[in-house]
């Protein structure tokens, strides 16, 4: 599916667009890779890792309609991974959270419609499950449109999904380079001991994003199967020499995340290696989806909770994990 075609991706020089380019120019021969951003110098950067006959480099942002379908000009499969995405930001800076992540959103969504791309898939997170903080609110609104974007599609071959997972080990902005910085000072500050997150790799989100192209329907919400930390063992795990200090949780912060809800239960089903939400009153169906994708629906009242997961990483999983991270 991916040889001899056109790919964008929005946001494409964070941590998820690098990863993704990788795995793309490795196993595969697109006739197009186009990085889609507003940072220059990221895209400078970039440029000098992936610099492929196919890639290009175009100055944008999601916030401008008109430039996005610009770029998709002649695109077949669109991976939306632009967001602002910092908590504490977002809730000193709401409406411009509110600009990139739902505007742009539908500006994404309309550019798409009007320039006969096929597939798109965006990125969310576990924030979005019952959102406390203005980021997961703007997510969960992204979610939505993107998951309505299949009633208004008309006639055209087009389907758009989401991927939902928790934190990436190591990614910009996360906890692991925080507290790696942070050992220097002897001090590691932890909002609250009994704090725990979801974990996935970055190529495991790479995977799950090309699972959805080939496989998704259009609507889903597709969740990954994946273990938990506890936030004091990432600490244990990157420096247990370090006093670790309880400083409260930030604004907008949860102990536990979610990615499924006990109301999200009714429309959920269990596809072996992932999770899928339905839409609720959509074009199809449960029973449906069950019967051609052999998927089973879950229990009523189920709910799938960082703190509450089945799986937990150990602090020298964590530690390898880590290690594994500064080696690359």
């Amino acid at each position: 599916m991916f040889d001899n075609t056109s790919i964008l991706i929005t946001g494409g020089t964070g941590s998820f667009g690098q990863h993704f380019t990788k795995t793309i120019l490795e196993n595969y021969k697109p006739k197009k890779l186009v990085i889609y951003s507003r940072d220059e110098l990221k895209q400078f950067e970039m440029q000098q890792r992936f610099n492929a006959p196919c890639m290009r480099y175009f100055i944008g942002d999601v916030r401008d309609q008109d430039r996005l379908k610009r770029a998709l000009e002649g695109i077949d499969i669109v991976i939306h991974a632009a967001a602002l995405k910092q908590v504490p930001a977002a809730e000193y800076n709401p409406f411009e959270c509110i600009k990139t992540n739902v505007l742009g959103a539908q500006n994404l969504i309309e550019a798409c419609l009007d320039t006969n791309v096929k597939r798109v898939v965006a990125l969310s997170t576990d924030k979005a499950a019952a959102p406390i903080n203005l980021y997961g609110a703007t997510k969960l609104c992204s979610d939505k449109l993107f998951v309505a974007a299949n009633n208004i599609k008309g006639l055209r071959d087009i389907r758009f999904s989401v991927v939902r997972y928790g934190n990436v080990m190591g990614s910009r902005g996360s906890v692991v380079p925080f507290f790696i910085e942070q050992r220097k000072t002897g001090i590691l500050p932890i909002t609250d001991p009994a704090m725990t997150r979801f974990n996935i790799s970055l190529q495991d989100g790479v995977n799950m994003v090309l699972w959805a192209l080939e496989n998704a329907w259009g609507g889903e919400v597709l969740v990954p199967k994946i273990p938990s930390y506890h936030i004091t063992d990432v600490a244990m795990a990157i420096a247990p020499e370090c006093e670790q200090k309880i400083i409260g949780l930030r604004a907008g912060e949860k102990i536990h995340e979610e990615m499924i809800t006990d109301s999200d239960s009714f429309n959920t089903v269990d596809l072996g290696v992932y999770y899928a939400i339905l839409p609720a009153g959509g074009r199809y169906s449960i029973e449906s989806y069950c019967a051609k994708t052999g998927a089973q629906a879950v229990a009523p009242g189920f709910s799938y909770n960082s703190g509450s997961n089945e799986h937990f990483l150990t602090v020298d999983e964590l530690r390898d994990l880590v290690q594994n991270k500064q080696a690359q």
